[in-house]
């Protein structure tokens, strides 16, 4: 994340169509997929400006990670519960000490997301569960995936091969922001041919969030198409092809 970008995610998380969104989603379906937990301890790493760490308080204590040291003292100046600066590779917990781990569109932030994985489940009891959504497709790699510093976008099956490799079982995957696909898909791939119709050597890294917006008709409206999702996926609907991807794994 560019060192500047963590301030402007402070309004993003809690006004932009997709962080809104998607929190209402990740918020059902743990509480369906761990049948409405009301004490358990969660794990939250990359937390940003912490509106999933609130999100997870519902469900019991909570202790979060951020990478950035910037964010992390952003951050940690009013989130409500406890917040540490560490990597999602280098843990600094006991093994098998906490009920649900979450890394929530972190690991294609890491260059080694194999380790990434094998750390949230060290620290998950046997039991637990972990949490993990990404962006799909590297055919959608765009600006926004560059000012993000993301090093990949993967496929459902990219995924679950990680995540597979240890003792456990996934029981739950899905892709999802799966209504907005083909928009989102066109939206990216004109955003390049336009670059290269002006003969930009180089391309504009931009946010998504800066084109579009925080707020406003386009705010609106992608939240009430992207909450088409959240009933369907509510009523039991897995997607076969999304801009996300969600998975939870139970530790054996």
């Amino acid at each position: 994340m560019e060192q500047s970008y963590f301030k402007e995610y402070y309004q993003l998380e809690r006004e932009n169509w997709w962080f809104t969104v998607r929190r209402k989603i990740l918020d059902e379906r743990i509480n369906h997929l761990l049948n409405k937990p009301t004490r358990i301890s969660s794990l939250n790493i990359g937390v940003a400006t912490g509106t999933t760490s609130d999100m997870l308080a519902h469900f019991g204590e909570v202790m979060s990670v951020e990478y950035d040291e910037n964010c992390y003292q952003f951050t940690q100046s009013f989130l409500s519960t406890p917040i540490i600066q560490g990597s999602i590779t280098e843990l600094p917990f006991e093994n098998n000490q906490y009920d649900l781990v979450c890394a929530f569109d972190v690991i294609e932030h890491v260059a080694d997301d194999a380790k990434a994985i094998d750390e949230m489940i060290r620290v998950c009891k046997p039991g637990g569960h972990i949490a993990i959504t990404v962006p799909a497709y590297m055919f959608l790699w765009g600006p926004h995936d560059v000012v993000n510093h993301h090093y990949r976008r993967y496929t459902l099956k990219q995924l679950t091969t990680l995540i597979n490799q240890h003792q456990g079982s996934i029981i739950y995957k899905t892709y999802f922001n799966s209504i907005l696909l083909i928009p989102i898909a066109a939206f990216r791939i004109v955003t390049k041919l336009m670059e290269k119709i002006k003969g930009k050597k180089e391309p504009i890294s931009r946010s998504d969030h800066d084109i579009l917006g925080t707020n406003g008709f386009f705010n609106g409206l992608l939240a009430m198409i992207f909450k088409i999702d959240y009933y369907l996926l509510k009523w039991g609907i897995r997607f076969p092809s999304g801009v996300s991807i969600m998975v939870f794994f139970k530790k054996q």
